[in-house]
């Protein structure tokens, strides 16, 4: 850790781009750190960690990745559980309004990308609803660290020229996600959140006439020391998770290569 720290800090100095500090209001950081392990978080969000008075930080986070901070800064604890919400969001949101409001530099430090499924257009609305000066700064999402652990890529030549990042999650007055209008030859589909959802997913890909065209590969805990993978069809996708062990945080890919004979359309929302 302390030679990422290093590294972080030394390289910065040639491009420093941080952001001046206003002695009456302070600034907001939305930071990718990346999946999950401590090394994927990029330089640029490693030098907002140095610098932050005070980090507000999602469940999934590796510790490791906060001793990037000031001994110092204030570490706060803002995680969500599938049903269980340490901190609602609107209370998340009116803190960074509050603490940025003080002339904090500000932290708000997300798994993934902020960008998303991570609620962070919500938090963007707050800050300029306040005024408060903030910035994005992007990190490694699970679809692209979930693909890498397979040894694959997104997207392939000749076999998925169309890539889809999909939730198998949604508000609770949204209804199921509606990503099955959305597959087509050629398509690759990154469904995150979707282990909760696998029931939906494996009847919606059967009843869609997709049980032998659309191959499924799951990752759970990409990119981490305990990171599992299986491979399934629709029709034994319950059954694989239950026998694999797979559980959130995962990633579901649903493949449906060029080459592949199409038989049934897709029913359309």
């Amino acid at each position: 850790m302390r030679q990422l720290r290093q590294m972080a800090s030394g390289l910065w100095h040639a491009t420093d781009r941080s952001i001046p500090r206003n002695q009456q209001v302070g600034s907001v950081a939305l930071v990718g750190a990346g999946p999950g392990c401590k090394d994927l978080i990029t330089l640029r969000g490693a030098q907002r960690l140095q610098e932050a008075d005070v980090i507000f930080f999602d469940r999934l986070i590796d510790p490791e990745v906060l001793d990037l901070a000031p001994a110092n800064a204030k570490r706060i604890y803002v995680g969500k559980a599938p049903g269980c919400h340490h901190w609602p969001q609107e209370k998340i949101s009116q803190a960074l309004v509050a603490i940025a409001g003080q002339g904090q530099r500000v932290v708000r430090l997300k798994c993934g990308d902020p960008g998303v499924f991570a609620r962070g257009a919500e938090e963007i609305d707050a800050l300029d609803a306040a005024d408060i000066p903030y910035e994005i700064i992007p990190g490694v999402t699970a679809a692209s660290a979930a693909s890498a652990a397979l040894g694959g890529f997104l997207t392939e030549r000749g076999t998925c020229d169309t890539l889809v990042l999909a939730t198998g999650q949604t508000a609770k007055d949204a209804g199921n996600a509606n990503w099955i209008a959305q597959l087509q030859p050629g398509t690759r589909m990154a469904i995150y959140m979707g282990v909760g959802a696998a029931a939906n997913t494996a009847k919606a890909l059967i009843e869609a006439g997709l049980e032998k065209q659309v191959s499924i590969d799951i990752v759970s805990r990409a990119q981490q020391s305990d990171q599992v993978t299986a491979k399934c069809r629709a029709s034994t996708l319950l059954e694989t998770i239950e026998t694999s062990g797979i559980s959130n945080p995962a990633i579901m890919f649903l493949t449906w290569p060029q080459s592949a004979t199409k038989v049934n359309s897709p029913q359309r929302g």
